[in-house]
């Protein structure tokens, strides 16, 4: 078992290029990608297809992944109760996500709602997951702060993180979206949540200039996190933050990093090194 919980997000990554990727193209990629070994794929998205026309084909995209011999487990992005109900119709699907932010500006840019209607939305998915068997995970946005002069501090975030759970969510992603976040801050909250939260999976969903990926990689691990979301070759990001300079924490330095520090990982590397060779023909 790997002492380390990887989500690897194609989600992510996809989004927001600029070029449709061929439905083929996808679902040959992620069936590479289920043959690694990560506990967790964010492959896909049910929300507005005029939002994230890239995702638009996520339906067709989930009946051909090749569930019959990986542990991976496969977690859908929802913006709201109408893309939850559809997502919670495939077996296939173990998660839904759902980006929760705590910046006002960015809940209605991300999803089109106040915080207190995304609460009121929350409460509803939840309470579907429950009743089909799902699991949701929380992804609170905009954590470490936002670029639009929005109160924050840590405290807050992690007041919110204490309210998400008071509905029962046992899932929670703290998320760096715009980059913003610095190890300082990143330790504070994690070193707080942790201890006060044992029986809740407690990730970090870090986006990131090059430069500065690794410090916030570690101030987490060292503050106890062991859950990490990222993606091949660092592509991604949120289109919906329109910041170009920061993407997600690519998937190769979190595991030289890991295995710098003799952290243990279960993955099948000759099925990883030939998702880096694909990666390269459908990013292009």
């Amino acid at each position: 078992m790997s002492a380390l919980t990887l989500v690897e997000c194609p989600r992510d990554a996809m989004q927001g290029w600029a070029h449709f990727i061929p439905t083929e193209k996808k679902i040959s990629y992620l069936n590479q990608l289920l043959k690694v070994g990560f506990d967790v794929l964010d492959f896909g998205s049910f929300v507005s297809a005029k939002a994230i026309p890239q995702l638009a084909d996520t339906k067709d995209v989930v009946r051909r992944l090749d569930m019959s011999d990986t542990h991976t487990k496969l977690l859908a992005i929802i913006a709201n109760t109408r893309g939850a109900e559809e997502a919670v119709q495939y077996d296939e699907i173990s998660y839904l996500g759902f980006p929760f932010s705590i910046s006002e500006t960015f809940q209605l840019r991300n999803t089109n709602k106040t915080i207190a209607e995304s609460l009121k939305q929350v409460e509803e998915i939840q309470q579907l997951c429950v009743a089909r068997g799902k699991k949701l995970v929380i992804y609170i946005s905009m954590g470490f702060g936002n670029p639009y002069g929005d109160a924050y501090n840590a405290e807050t975030a992690i007041n919110w993180f204490r309210k998400l759970n008071n509905m029962g969510i046992d899932i929670i992603a703290m998320a760096d979206t715009v980059g913003v976040a610095n190890p300082e801050t990143i330790s504070y909250i994690y070193r707080n949540l942790i201890p006060e939260f044992p029986g809740v999976e407690i990730g970090a969903h870090f986006h990131s200039t090059p430069a500065t990926w690794e410090e916030k990689v570690q101030a987490a691990y060292d503050a106890g996190c062991i859950r990490f979301d990222s993606s091949l070759k660092g592509i991604g990001g949120c289109p919906m933050a329109e910041d170009e300079l920061v993407g997600n924490i690519a998937t190769e330095n979190i595991l030289q990093w890991a295995e710098r520090k003799n952290i243990p990982l279960s993955l099948d590397k000759e099925a990883f090194a030939q998702a880096m060779l694909m990666s390269s023909e459908v990013f292009i």
